[in-house]
C-alpha cells in the first residue's frame, strides 16, 4: 500500500527521483515495473500503477463495449496512453514528454501514494485545487447547506 505525499523536482529530462520510502515496495511488488498513465478523472494528474496492478485495471477497461464513445474514451485516456517504467539505477523515472504535456507537469510535481496507485500532480494545480476544495466546504458549513443526499453511502459510513 502506497501512501504519502512528496514535492519532487523534475529535471530538465523529465525525470523524478522515487522518494526512498517507496523504493523497497516498488522493488518487492512489482520488481521496479510501472505504468504511467492519464487520470481520466483530474486534468493535471497522472495515474501511476505497479505493473501486475495495471494489468488488472487495463483488462477492465478493456473488457467495456467499444461502441459507447465514454468506454472508448475511457480505453484510449488509460490504455492508449499508458507507458512501461522502469527506474535507472539512481531510482529515476522518465515521464514521457506527452503526458507531462497534457497534465502541465513542469518543475515541481506532488507524488502522492493512493493505496494500489500513485497520483502525480502539477504541485501548483495541487495547492489550488485542494485550496479551492476547502473554501467551498467552508462556506457549505458556515451557510449550514451540507447537503447529505449529494454524500455518497461510503462516504456517510466512513468514521473518521
Amino acid at each position: 500500500m502506497f501512501n504519502g505525499e512528496m514535492a519532487i523536482n523534475l529535471d530538465n529530462k523529465g525525470r523524478m527521483a522515487l522518494p526512498t520510502l517507496h523504493r523497497a515496495a516498488i522493488e518487492n511488488d512489482c520488481s521496479r515495473r510501472l505504468v504511467v498513465t492519464y487520470n481520466p478523472y483530474e486534468e493535471f494528474c497522472l495515474f501511476m500503477y505497479p505493473e501486475h496492478r495495471w494489468k488488472e485495471v487495463r483488462d477492465g477497461v478493456m473488457a467495456l463495449t467499444s461502441n459507447d464513445g465514454r468506454h472508448r474514451w475511457m480505453q484510449r485516456c488509460l490504455v492508449g496512453s499508458a507507458a512501461q517504467l522502469e527506474p535507472d539505477g539512481q531510482w529515476r523515472l522518465q515521464i514521457p514528454q506527452q503526458l507531462r504535456q497534457v497534465t502541465g507537469l513542469d518543475k515541481r510535481v506532488v507524488l502522492m501514494g493512493m493505496g494500489d496507485r500513485f497520483e502525480i500532480w502539477n504541485e501548483a494545480v495541487l495547492s489550488e485545487s485542494r485550496r479551492k476544495f476547502m473554501e467551498e466546504q467552508k462556506l457549505r458549513i458556515a451557510a449550514n447547506v451540507m447537503d447529505v443526499s449529494t454524500i455518497s453511502d461510503e462516504l456517510k459510513s466512513l468514521n473518521i
